[in-house]
């Protein structure tokens, strides 16, 4: 594995100065960008299927252990205060939720464990596992029993790997890490930018963003309910003062305000359009070319 391998310009680092060290470090992310720029097909390819299973009723589950895991449990638990879904994509994490702080030895290569973890996964699922090594027996053995269940199984991994039973492969080739081993370095920058690519673009499918706003942002802080408003103001033209006090009438809903003050609807026609229009704001309002 080529993120196992020594580093050629690392084999001093211990002796360079911070600002030598650093500039290495940035010199590195920049192959990373260009190995996901590489990679940007299977990505593709990856968020269609993911689209594909949301639209049918089903789920994307990330399954992971260690950094990866956690980079799976990041991205997922943005999901609800990004884009106002709590559900349809899940993170899985090797040895538990307690894994995430405290690192469990031994989890990753519990293979029954990994099978039992996606038990719940069928046809209209999709499971992503993310394994920087791409050879992590948790993540492995979940995406056997899951294609086993008919779900669509994908891989991200940071070494070029080959599965014949996988739906497909996104391999970011990021090469050796400046510390051997650490792919918390390299391996998680790329996983992050790869999560980040996937689920964004997928939430975004399916109706979460109108015109580059969040516009199911849950405003369940003093700053989101701000940003709710502000939201509400821009699309509509509306006064601070209304979009505060349409945002109290759509239940804390920006994209059910936005749609009842455009076409002066109540709440219950605003959700009812919002319904047939498979949650797309853009569709609701008639603005689609």
């Amino acid at each position: 594995m080529s993120t196992e391998d020594i580093h050629k310009r690392s084999e001093n680092i211990d002796t360079m100065s911070t600002s030598e060290m650093i500039n290495l470090m940035h010199d590195e992310d920049m192959i990373v960008v260009r190995a996901v720029q590489n990679a940007r097909q299977s990505i593709y390819d990856a968020v269609d299927d993911a689209v594909s299973s949301l639209k049918q009723g089903g789920r994307l589950f990330y399954i992971g252990a260690g950094t990866s895991g956690r980079l799976g449990v990041l991205d997922a638990s943005e999901m609800r205060p990004t884009f106002g879904d709590a559900s349809s994509i899940r993170a899985i994490m090797a040895g538990g939720a307690g894994a995430i702080t405290n690192p469990v030895e031994g989890a990753e290569d519990d293979r029954e464990t990994g099978s039992s973890a996606v038990a719940d996964a069928g046809r209209k699922d999709m499971i992503l596992g993310i394994s920087a090594s791409g050879k992590t027996p948790f993540v492995l053995s979940a995406l056997q029993a899951g294609k086993d269940q008919g779900a669509r199984c994908w891989l991200l991994s940071c070494n070029e790997v080959g599965y014949d039973f996988l739906d497909g492969i996104i391999n970011v080739n990021v090469g050796p890490e400046l510390v051997a081993g650490s792919t918390r370095l390299k391996s998680g920058t790329a996983t992050k930018m790869v999560l980040n690519m996937i689920s964004t673009a997928t939430m975004i499918q399916m109706g979460h963003v109108y015109k580059g706003y969040m516009i199911d942002v849950v405003p369940s802080s003093a700053k989101l309910i701000k940003r709710a408003e502000s939201i509400i103001s821009a699309i509509t033209g509306c006064g601070p003062e209304e979009a505060a006090l349409l945002l109290k009438k759509a239940d804390n809903r920006p994209k059910t305000a936005v749609l009842m003050y455009k076409k002066d609807l109540s709440l219950d026609q605003a959700d009812q359009l919002l319904k047939k229009s498979d949650g797309s704001l853009r569709r609701a309002l008639g603005d689609v070319d």
